[in-house]
């Protein structure tokens, strides 16, 4: 099993990090952590580096820090993604939040800034992982600009059917939590989804199967269980063919 977004530098972590990864370690493969602001990102290589070969870092900057932020403050995220391109396994958490932002002026910056970020995973050849509420379509357009990014992931994929075809066809990637378990629309995603095209995530410390309740990696295997439950598929293909997706996706 392979968690495919989550945020163990996030401070709900701080009195218990070292026990919540050792119960990962103890139930899965990997598990790849993604970055939001520059400060967080440099929390998320630390995190890695101290685990090696089982936490994977993302570098991002996440869209609802956008429209406060200067020039000053992307270039120095930005510079910093460069610096450690090399180590990074994805660019990410990226995108466009129109769920908590409404103002039309931060919007329009919202979309200039995944541009630029969009084009460094273009340049550099690296996966780009995508938050997006209420503008999947509008994201799905612009990112279809960018030719070598090698693979386009939606992370906690909330849109409609008709936008994740047109993701299917193009062979980008969707993942899903655990809100699975609540949620009658992602239910529905996952039904028509082929299994190709699914990774599984937690994005922990939020999206808990207990709604308040704090999440953590080790809680993908309810995300697992419920898609071969939605499918009925044999739980142990579901693993295989959504581990899979993950170590090709973020070349781990």
């Amino acid at each position: 099993m392979i968690d495919i977004h989550c945020h163990l530098d996030f401070e709900e972590y701080d009195n218990d990090r070292h026990e919540v990864i050792k119960r990962a370690k103890d139930k899965l493969r990997a598990v790849i952590n993604s970055g939001t602001s520059y400060e967080g990102n440099k929390r998320v290589f630390e995190l890695s580096n101290n685990n090696k070969g089982f936490i994977y870092p993302t570098f991002g900057f996440h869209p609802t820090n956008s429209g406060k932020s200067s020039e000053l403050d992307i270039e120095i995220a930005i510079n910093h993604m460069i610096e450690y391109m090399d180590d990074i396994v994805a660019i990410g958490e990226v995108g466009m939040d129109y769920f908590y932002i409404k103002d039309k002026k931060e919007r329009e910056k919202q979309i200039e800034i995944f541009k630029q970020f969009a084009t460094l995973a273009n340049d550099y050849k690296k996966p780009i992982v995508i938050h997006c509420r209420d503008a999947e379509k509008k994201a799905f357009n612009l990112i279809q600009e960018f030719d070598d990014i090698p693979s386009v992931i939606f992370h906690c994929y909330s849109g409609s059917l008709k936008t994740a075809n047109k993701l299917v066809d193009n062979g980008y990637f969707m993942s899903f939590s655990n809100m699975l378990s609540y949620s009658k629309q992602h239910q529905d995603l996952v039904k028509e989804i082929p299994l190709d095209n699914i990774l599984t995530e937690t994005d922990s410390p939020y999206l808990s199967t207990i709604r308040g309740e704090r999440n953590e990696p080790y809680n993908v295997y309810k995300t697992l269980n419920k898609i071969a439950e939605l499918k009925n598929i044999d739980l142990n293909l579901v693993n295989e063919i959504t581990e899979t997706n993950a170590i090709e996706v973020f070349n781990i």
